[in-house]
């Protein structure tokens, strides 16, 4: 079992900034994969970005050069860094878990005002 807790959510006008924090129950450096996902109303939940064991970082096309996903091992943190926030970036932000399983955190809401 993992437990994951965020923190960072919020609002904030077009082109600011936020940053995400999730905190797992256990080593993160263990897990096969951490991400972050959001859903927005009426539409599906979508992967935002992902970082392996290995440091391998993905992004989706619609946060590259915008979003970095971060980890400390030291301290089982996950991060998600929001630059150049725009409207369309207003969702539920989920942190994901991937360790023989798929693990999700309690959502963050994000909000960007035009």
């Amino acid at each position: 079992q993992v437990q994951l807790v965020e923190s960072g959510g919020g609002l904030v006008q077009a082109g600011g900034s936020l940053r995400l924090s999730c905190v797992a129950s256990r080593n993160i450096f263990s897990m096969h994969a951490m991400g972050w996902y959001r859903q927005a109303p009426g539409k599906q939940r979508e992967l935002v970005a992902v970082i392996t064991t290995g440091g391998t970082t993905t992004y989706a096309d619609s946060v590259k050069g915008r979003f970095t996903i971060s980890r400390d091992n030291a301290n089982n943190t996950v991060y998600l860094q929001m630059n150049s926030l725009k409207p369309e970036d207003t969702a539920v932000y989920y942190c994901n878990a991937k360790y023989y399983a798929n693990y999700w955190g309690q959502g963050s809401q994000v909000t960007v005002s035009s």
